[in-house]
């Protein structure tokens, strides 16, 4: 049977997209001349991005290590919670819905607040980093845990094991490809963190940039920073993606059945 999946067009397929909305997006802005205050040019987000690459290099490694360290607490603070989640039911019905009602709440409500505690600076992107991003983490983690086959840890009882040797043994390394799904997720969402909370709490980084040069009318500066922050996400997505494939084939093994 002949197959349509095109390995080469899908490795290919995002850049193709990418550069056909940048394309429509530089003819419409041509052909209808939108002023570049309200929505700029590819063009000209290239040039103020050329014109000030150094600024943006500047302020863009700030919001990327920021974002790491919250990141990186976020990983620790998730894998132990949804280690506590996912091996205990007790534990799971009553931590799991108040980490629930938690995570609706805004994080950039959050900020004022930890601008108060820890004032303006690192501290609040840091911690709004954290707190965006620990909770995907934290329920792929117990949900790798918590849906540990019966059968599975009945044959493994019977042999012998006991809860701890079934949770270490089987339950984490289950759950390492729910695990890299959330890094996946999670990624993105600390650097949304660390953004908003620059934007109000912070004299550097990508939110601090934003807001100065929208304050300024320099919008081609703006949108050449928010491009630079979907960038660095997507390198990070990659990133772990490629990890993932690595560390967990066993899991991806039909996907090369393509």
């Amino acid at each position: 049977m002949y197959k349509l999946n095109n390995p080469k067009l899908e490795r290919w397929s995002p850049w193709l997209l990418l550069a056909a909305v940048v394309l429509l997006w530089q003819i419409i802005c041509s052909a209808f001349q939108v002023s570049e205050f309200i929505f700029p040019s590819p063009l000209l987000i290239w040039q103020q991005f050329l014109e000030f690459h150094t600024v943006i290099a500047a302020h863009a490694w700030r919001t990327f290590w920021v974002t790491m360290a919250g990141f990186g607490v976020a990983i620790v603070v998730g894998v132990l919670l949804g280690f506590l989640i996912g091996s205990s039911r007790l534990a799971y019905a009553a931590v799991y819905p108040l980490m629930t009602a938690f995570n609706a709440l805004p994080k950039a409500a959050f900020v004022p607040i930890l601008v108060v505690w820890f004032g303006i600076g690192i501290g609040p992107a840091i911690l709004t980093a954290f707190l965006i991003s620990f909770f995907p983490i934290m329920v792929n983690i117990a949900t790798g845990l918590a849906t540990l086959e019966p059968e599975l840890e009945d044959v493994l009882r019977v042999l012998g094991a006991k809860r701890w040797d079934v949770l270490i043994k089987v339950g984490l390394p289950r759950s390492l490809p729910y695990f890299y799904g959330s890094l996946k997720v999670a990624i993105t969402l600390a650097f949304v963190g660390t953004t908003v909370s620059e934007m109000t709490a912070a004299n550097e980084g990508i939110g601090y940039l934003l807001i100065s040069a929208g304050s300024s009318m320099q919008m081609g500066l703006a949108f050449a920073g928010l491009l630079v922050v979907g960038a660095m996400a997507m390198v990070m997505y990659e990133l772990f993606s490629l990890v993932e494939k690595r560390t967990t084939a066993w899991a991806h093994r039909g996907a090369n059945n393509h």
